[in-house]
This record gives C-alpha cells, sequence and structure tokens, in this order.
C-alpha cells in the first residue's frame, strides 16, 4: 500500500482538487471578475493538477508500450494523449460559453506544437548530440500522406464551400467530413498495426531503455491510465470557466484558449518524445509527433462536428488567412524533412522558426 500511495499520490492529490472545485470551488469561480488573485491561484492550481495528472497518464501508457512493444506500444500513447484533448474540447464546448472556433484554434495549435514545436526541438536535440539520426522513411510517408490530405480538407477548404458562410460546411459536407476523416483514419491504423507494422519500427533498433522502469500488470497501468484522465476530464470543466474569462473579459486572444489547452495535454508527450530522441529512437520520436498530429485531426474533428449537429451550435473550421499560409508552409517543409532516410539538426531549426511565427502571430 505505501508503495502504490508513493507512486499514484498525484491521483489522490486530483481528486481531493475535483471535490474542491465541485464544492468551494463553485463560488470562486461564480464571481472571477471581482477577485482577480483568487482567480489567478485557481487557474495555476487547476493546469498543474492537470498537467502532472496528464504527466502520469503518459507513465502508464508508457509502462503499456512496454508491455505491447511497437507499434502498439505509441499508438496507445498517442490515442491517450488525445483522446484528453477531445474529451476536454468536448467538456468545454458542452459547458462553456459559445465559441465557435475552439475547435478549430485546438487543433491548429496541436499540428504546430508537433509538427514545428515538438518536431523542431526532437531534431535539434538529436542532431546535437548525434550528429544524423536515421528513421524509417516509409513510416513518415504515410503519416503524412494521410495528414495532409486531412489537414486541408478539415481546416482550409470550409473557407471556399459557398452553400454555407465562410468556415462552416453544410450538413451534407459535414457528414460526408466525418465520413471521410474515419475512413482515412481506419485505413491508417490498418496499416499501422497490422498491414505494414514494420514501417512505424527500426529493425536494428539502437535505442537504449536503461532508464525504463519495470512496468506492472496490464490492468494496473490501465486501470490508473483511465483514472488519471478521468481526474483531468473532471477538472476540465473549471478550466474553461476561467479560459472564457480570460478571453470574454479581460480580452486575450481567442487562440489562446486553444494553445494553453493544446500545451496541458502535449507537454508529457513532447518530453517522451525529447526522450527518445536523445537516446537515438528518433522513429519512436516521430511516431509521437506525426502521430499526434494524425491522431488530432482524426478524432477531433468528428467530435466537434458531431457536438455541433447536436446542439445546434456553429462549427467554424476554416483557418484565417495567414494561419492557412502557415500550415501550408508546415505541411511542405515537413514533406522535405521526412523525405530522407536521415535528420539533422538544420531541419529542427527551421520548424522551430515556423513555430515561433505561430506564437508571434497569435498576438499579432
Amino acid at each position: 500500500m505505501k508503495t502504490l500511495i508513493k507512486n499514484e499520490y498525484p491521483l489522490i492529490l486530483g481528486i481531493v482538487t475535483v471535490l474542491l472545485f465541485f464544492g468551494p470551488g463553485v463560488a470562486w469561480l461564480s464571481d472571477m471578475g471581482s477577485n482577480m488573485t483568487s482567480t489567478s491561484i485557481s487557474f495555476i492550481a487547476l493546469f498543474s493538477i492537470m498537467l502532472w495528472a496528464s504527466f502520469k497518464v503518459v507513465v502508464h501508457a508508457d509502462m503499456l508500450a512496454i508491455k505491447l512493444g511497437e507499434p502498439f506500444g505509441t499508438l496507445i500513447l498517442t490515442l491517450s494523449v488525445i483522446l484528453i484533448e477531445v474529451l476536454l474540447i468536448s467538456t468545454i464546448m458542452l459547458t462553456g460559453d459559445d465559441n465557435p472556433t475552439l475547435g478549430r484554434d485546438m487543433m491548429f495549435s496541436v499540428i504546430m506544437i508537433v509538427l514545428n514545436g515538438l518536431t523542431g526541438l526532437v531534431l535539434i536535440i538529436g542532431g546535437l548530440k548525434h550528429f544524423e539520426q536515421k528513421f524509417n522513411i516509409q513510416g513518415a510517408q504515410t503519416y503524412l500522406i494521410i495528414l495532409i490530405p486531412l489537414a486541408t480538407l478539415s481546416l482550409i477548404l470550409p473557407n471556399y464551400t459557398q452553400s454555407t458562410e465562410t468556415g462552416t460546411f453544410s450538413l451534407s459536407m459535414t457528414w460526408i467530413g466525418i465520413a471521410v476523416t474515419a475512413i482515412l483514419y481506419l485505413a491508417f491504423l490498418f496499416a499501422q498495426t497490422y498491414r505494414h507494422k514494420d514501417y512505424f519500427q527500426m529493425s536494428y533498433s539502437e535505442a537504449l531503455h536503461e532508464d525504463e522502469h519495470k512496468p506492472k500488470s496490464l490492468g494496473y497501468h490501465m486501470l490508473f491510465l483511465v483514472a488519471y484522465m478521468l481526474v483531468i476530464i473532471l477538472l476540465s470543466k473549471s478550466l474553461s470557466k476561467i479560459i472564457d474569462f480570460g478571453i470574454g473579459e479581460i480580452g486575450f486572444p481567442v487562440a489562446l484558449g486553444g494553445l494553453l489547452v493544446a500545451v496541458l495535454v502535449l507537454a508529457p508527450e513532447g518530453m517522451a518524445a525529447a526522450k527518445s530522441a536523445l537516446r537515438n529512437d528518433l522513429q519512436r520520436s516521430i511516431n509521437i509527433s506525426l502521430g499526434s498530429g494524425l491522431s488530432t485531426i482524426s478524432l477531433t474533428v468528428p467530435a466537434v462536428l458531431l457536438i455541433g449537429i447536436i446542439t445546434g451550435k456553429k462549427v467554424i473550421l476554416g483557418l484565417g488567412p495567414e494561419d492557412s499560409f502557415l500550415l501550408i508552409l508546415t505541411l511542405a517543409v515537413s514533406m522535405v524533412t521526412f523525405s530522407g532516410k536521415r535528420s539533422n539538426f538544420i531541419q529542427g531549426i527551421v520548424h522551430l522558426v515556423l513555430f515561433l511565427i505561430y506564437l508571434a502571430l497569435i498576438f499579432d
């Protein structure tokens, strides 16, 4: 029992936080404008506990990855993190103020973080330590061949449809979009887990794993993975109220809300990708970064569109001109980066520069 408490005490803190914000916290968040200090403390507490829980989700997903091996391990890690993102967006859409661009901003933030920020980081640190790193080009190109059409069809095409206002889909196009997304993602999963598993792993595997802890049973890690995810979901409603307040009352950029949620769910996954690059396992870093981008589009688009249909809320998916340009540029650079079999730090610098431009555009 002592060992269990020592390993999983963040879950206890998370449960206490849930009880606080479902009890006295309701009053704290009902009048945020009159006490900015209390609001700031509440935001820091919520964000910190949810980030900690997110790190623990990745820990247990990593243990499952060790038990199951690749590519199933990385797939579990990616789907766990992206499922948190989808549930957060769904909760905020259903309980928060009407924000038709939330899903779009969230998806775009994740794509910019994983394809530019995270990819740039792992290529730089891996390149500086190991000079050049090998990866399976077939796996990277399989990610991109699905990601590129999904990203452009979901985030750019809505700006050019004629039957509804700019940035939105008609009901028929909404159902077509959901179907196309599901078909492409299921085809990818079939290739990743069955038909072409070898595309997503390196046969020679130079990676070292001495830093990994010994996993416990599958049931243990699955139980606590779900428990930590539940804590994040329950706290997301309270966090969404503070984000809505910051955007509506203080005047923060609307896209900042999407960025904050993206950082929350991707920070621990980013650490896992960076650790893999340092131990010369670039293939796993690529699986994490490109897999996160692909899963974000594939799972978030249907969720957001379905919520829009059920609730009657307007959903704007089309990006503005600047963001559309940056998305196309990011996809083009990614194609060049993953067109060879080796990476270097120069490619990482290019991706990181694009990420900094994205951050600058949020506040421009």
